[in-house]
């Protein structure tokens, strides 16, 4: 069985049934697996000299880890690699979030920032409505980069090890990747390599955004956008995000209660939104999704027929 029709089942089948909360109730999921390890990684390594040194030792583990458990794992056949695909892809989970934080700021607002506080690392707690689902929306066009189209791509360019890799880099990336006294140098390494390998899912999701959303001869103010971004990754999606809604996204933002002045991205679009350009942003990860399928099918029948 190929890669590819591997990963369209793969496909179908996360969208399907996306996180069984029956089944992670009883075991670790994969992702949690890989947070727990990299945590210890990070209490036993981040101190003292050479952080940096040791940063990359723990990338390069990583990086080993996920090619030789991919590789065992492969070695089981299809219906394994099938299985731990879909459960590593998270087109239905993304979705399942980023409604929720619509749904319940069509509640109120106070429920919007709790809500918005489950997917984002920004403070929450004295966001207006706009910047709820802004949050929101940038949060939807970064994770269908990180968590669906780039999962996908790794896994159809090295199967099963080329998906564990990316998983446990980005992870760690999510976990250690921040720039800050604690993890600068220690979480360098990770940082780096995470930009290395979402460099072409980011810019193939935006041009399926661009696609869909009939775009096209706004391409070159999404790419200056997405070149201001302070992301050199996610302010691709976002940029053609933006576009695609007639929305303004990034702009300034608080993180540990010092507020940054970020770029805006389609900054002369409209600023005041809320739960309905949210629900349009979901709409749009589904097109994507189809998209990506219709595309990965041809390439099924051709291998086929071929």
């Amino acid at each position: 069985m190929t890669s590819a029709l591997m990963l369209a089942i793969a496909m179908v089948l996360d969208a399907a049934l996306g996180e069984p909360g029956w089944l992670w109730s009883r075991l670790r999921h994969p992702a949690v697996v890989m947070g727990n390890a990299i945590g210890w990684l990070d209490r036993q390594l981040n101190h003292g000299p050479h952080r940096r040194a040791k940063g990359m030792l723990v990338t390069i583990v990583l990086v080993l880890a996920g090619w030789g458990l991919g590789a065992a794992l492969a070695w089981f056949g299809p219906v394994v690699e099938i299985v731990l695909c879909a459960i590593l892809l998270a087109q239905n989970s993304l979705l399942a979030h980023v409604r929720a934080v619509a749904a319940a700021l069509r509640r109120s607002l106070q429920d919007g920032r709790a809500a918005v506080a489950l997917i984002v690392s920004r403070d929450t707690s004295a966001m207006s409505e706009a910047q709820v689902a802004r949050s929101a929306i940038e949060s939807a066009a970064e994770n269908l980069s990180d968590g669906v189209i780039a999962p996908a791509l790794w896994f159809l360019i090295g199967g099963l090890p080329g998906l564990l890799i990316y998983k446990a880099v980005n992870t760690a990336d999510s976990m250690i990747g921040y720039r800050n006294d604690k993890y600068r140098e220690f979480g360098w390494a990770a940082a780096r390599l995470d930009d290395l390998l979402n460099l072409i899912p980011a810019r193939l999701t935006c041009l399926l955004i661009v696609i869909l959303s009939g775009q096209w001869g706004q391409w070159r103010v999404i790419v200056t956008d997405a070149r201001r971004h302070i992301s050199p990754n996610a302010g691709w999606p976002e940029a053609a995000m933006a576009r695609a809604l007639d929305v303004a996204l990034a702009g300034p933002r608080s993180y540990d209660g010092q507020v940054r002045d970020l770029a805006w991205v389609n900054g002369d679009a409209r600023r005041e939104i809320g739960a309905p350009e949210i629900f349009r942003a979901c709409t749009m990860l589904w097109k994507v999704w189809g998209l990506a399928l219709a595309g990965l099918s041809v390439w099924v029948v051709l291998d086929l027929v071929f």
